[in-house]
């Protein structure tokens, strides 16, 4: 499960789950208070999104826009889970009428029977609250499916996805949007964090919303009216070659667009974007922004039609077809490099840079203290001069940090909190926790502090005491290759091996394989045939490539969790 954050208010507690349930808890107890279903159950929509409090008011949106989502914000009353108002970001079946005319405007930059997946544009995250202009922005995600050749033949802009739109936090009615990618057809959500804050500006204060998105564009608006003060590229971008700042639109790359082409193509970013999820944080003290950036590149191409998949991605891309790409020489590996950015929104240009010994996002915060703290995929927890990006202090965290650290005070003393542990550990890097395979844990510093992390590697005595020999390795996957993994496992292998690895006959449950600890062994059955002795065939003519890996990824997910429920 991905959980991006709880809000707090009047001693309760307000957070989403997965299945798509907002929840409020009794902050002293954990009792639950209430609880709303925020979307309809037969349809794939979650939640992984922090709550956002407003005016007596609990807002939250949805994931799902790879499924067969509408995307839509609401509103609920936060003493009572009463629902209060909901905004649509994308209109709905035109025969049924619109619910704003603003949706009926947009309707008319869609094309074909867009609403039959839904359409995306699920906000799974980005929104924030400006006490100073009233207003309420929310960022919206990517389309459904991505390619728009599919989701609105002939093209469109296809509002409101890939937006920003300001909202009257009282009524949900719309006031202004920006669309940072019309007609996406990448995955380029606008979803990630937006940021509210007073910056001079041209020699006056000016309130703007701020935002460096997956499309690799640091973004200015004006708070107000929405209007485009700047939009300039933070990371290596070839989609696009630069925003017409008159239009406020990106001049694209014709090749960019594989939908219109029929051609492969590699593009930068790739879907996990410059900037996704992770937190970033601005200082008024130094006027920079920080952000985690990532370049990377990902695979485009066309597929000859659309097979929706009731339990999978529906993307509507054959990255497949444009894996050959990759062995062009000079081609551009997919994960390029990493790095925290110091970023200046009004010079619109790079400040300073941090390059990550081992590639991935963290989280950051910056403080009125000058610094700024991050953690990082080799395993250190850091502080670094928020000026200059001087690294100030480092300390071994044993696990891999993607969270955002925070700050508190308790009797005039200022902490620092992480929550540390990710996929997989640092290289080089023992289990040290016999209640986490990945060295899971919440860790606290203080100046003076003294505590100090378990260096002893965990025994086989301590590990069988806790666990059964239900014992996966950890699962190194991404979120997109468990999902499609889940799919394919569904069309090929549970008619065998029973429903999520979990044997329902005598053949084995995959969960307890020892091909799970080796690609290459797992391949080797299920590519190779090397139990076809056995009665466990080939299956190298019924899977794409890359499918196998994906159905590795699932079943080592599925049995992680399985040896999770186990623990006392």
């Amino acid at each position: 499960m991905v959980n991006r954050g709880v809000a707090a208010w009047k001693g309760r507690l307000y957070l989403g789950a997965l299945d798509g349930r907002l929840i409020a808890l009794d902050a002293r107890t954990g009792a639950e208070v209430w609880s709303v279903a925020t979307a309809d159950p037969t349809r794939a929509y979650t939640i992984t999104g922090a709550p956002r409090i407003v005016r007596g008011k609990v807002i939250i949106g949805n994931g799902g826009a790879e499924y067969d989502a509408r995307g839509y914000v609401t509103a609920y009353d936060a003493e009572s889970g009463k629902q209060l108002w909901r905004f649509y970001t994308v209109p709905g079946n035109p025969a049924d009428g619109f619910e704003t005319p603003e949706l009926a405007r947009a309707a008319r930059t869609w094309n074909g029977e867009w609403w039959r997946l839904g359409g995306g544009g699920t906000v799974w995250d980005g929104m924030a609250y400006d006490v100073e202009t009233g207003l309420f922005y929310i960022g919206v995600g990517n389309g459904t499916p991505w390619n728009q050749r599919f989701r609105s033949p002939g093209g469109g802009d296809n509002l409101f996805l890939s937006s920003i739109v300001a909202l009257d936090p009282d009524t949900g009615r719309y006031r202004w949007h920006y669309q940072t990618t019309p007609g996406e057809t990448w995955d380029y959500t606008a979803a990630q964090p937006l940021m509210v804050a007073t910056i001079p500006w041209q020699g006056r204060p000016r309130r703007v919303v701020m935002q460096a998105p997956k499309n690799g564009f640091f973004y200015v608006l004006d708070a107000r009216t929405g209007t485009l003060l700047s939009a300039e590229k933070f990371a290596p971008v070839d989609w696009a070659e630069r925003v017409d700042m008159k239009t406020g639109r990106p001049v694209e790359r014709a090749a960019a667009r594989y939908d219109k082409t029929g051609q492969p193509v590699i593009i930068s970013p790739g879907p996990l974007g410059a900037h996704n999820w992770h937190p970033w944080s601005y200082s008024p003290v130094t006027g920079l922004v920080y952000l985690p950036v990532t370049e990377n590149t990902g695979p485009y191409g066309n597929t000859t039609e659309l097979k929706v998949n009731a339990r999978g991605y529906n993307t509507g891309v054959d990255a497949a077809a444009a894996l050959p790409l990759y062995r062009a020489p000079g081609a551009p590996k997919g994960a390029i490099t990493s790095y925290l950015q110091a970023w200046d929104p009004v010079r619109a240009k790079e400040a300073w840079r941090v390059e990550n010994e081992v590639y991935g996002s963290s989280g950051l915060m910056a403080t009125a203290g000058g610094l700024v703290f991050s953690g990082d995929h080799a395993g250190a927890f850091s502080a670094f001069d928020a000026a200059t990006g001087r690294k100030l202090w480092s300390t071994p965290a044993q696990a891999k940090i993607v969270a955002a650290p925070m700050s508190y005070e308790v009797a005039g003393e200022q902490y620092v909190a992480v929550l540390a542990g990710a996929r997989g550990l640092p290289d080089g890097q023992v289990r040290t926790s016999a209640l986490s395979a990945n060295n899971s844990r919440l860790l606290v510093y203080k100046l003076g502090a003294r505590a100090q992390l378990p260096t002893a590697p965990v025994t086989v005595a301590q590990e069988s005491t806790i666990l059964s020999r239900l014992n996966p390795p950890l699962l190194t996957g991404t979120n997109e290759q468990v999902i499609d993994g889940q799919a394919s496992y569904a069309r090929v292998c549970s008619g065998c091996h029973g429903a999520g690895g979990v044997a329902d006959k005598s053949i084995p449950d995959l969960r307890y394989s020892t091909t799970l600890n080796s690609l290459a062994a797992w391949n080797a059955v299920v590519i190779d045939g090397a139990r076809a002795p056995q009665g466990m065939a080939s299956f190298r003519n019924a899977l794409a490539p890359g499918e196998a890996e994906s159905i590795w990824h699932y079943v080592i997910s599925e049995a992680n969790k399985a040896k999770a429920a186990q623990r006392p």
